[in-house]
């Protein structure tokens, strides 16, 4: 599984241009899921990203977590994060998992991550969307189920 993390001030998602959800201070999950993937998985990418210390201390410092400063978190679906771009120009999807078990990952993974946060909000599985942000610092990182087990 993958995931890149954004810290936001706001997040967006618009469908057929309108707002269908949106979260202010936390972080922004766009989560894709590999063929093989497991809940241990989407456990090991919720739990590091609950608790990454990406936001500023009094001090200025990056020494707190969404769970600190009791952030809230989107969660979009986004199966182009496991294109392959080395051969040719055109990426290679065959190492997402097919829509099904896709979308279970994907729910499974938002239903854990209720609990954990102040505000959940989610965009739409197998929808075009439009995703507005405002990306604080920028910090962004990228989370990668595959590079621990």
């Amino acid at each position: 599984m993958r995931a890149v993390i954004q810290r936001v001030d706001r997040a967006c998602v618009r469908i057929h241009s309108r707002e269908f959800s949106f979260i202010d201070q936390g972080v922004l999950v766009l989560l894709g899921v590999e063929k093989s993937d497991t809940v241990q998985d989407a456990d090991y990418i919720l739990e590091k990203t609950v608790h990454l210390r990406i936001f500023e201390d009094e001090e200025g410092k990056m020494n707190l977590s969404l769970h600190d400063i009791e952030g809230e978190m989107m969660v979009v679906s986004q199966f182009t994060l496991l294109g392959d771009c080395v051969k040719g120009r055109r990426p290679s999807f065959v190492k997402a998992e097919n829509p099904a078990q896709a979308n279970e990952l994907y729910d499974y993974f938002v239903r854990q991550a209720a609990p954990k946060v102040k505000k959940l909000a989610c965009g739409k599985f197998q929808e075009m969307m439009q995703i507005e942000l405002t990306n604080n610092g920028p910090v962004t990182i990228l989370l990668d189920s595959r590079k621990v087990f």
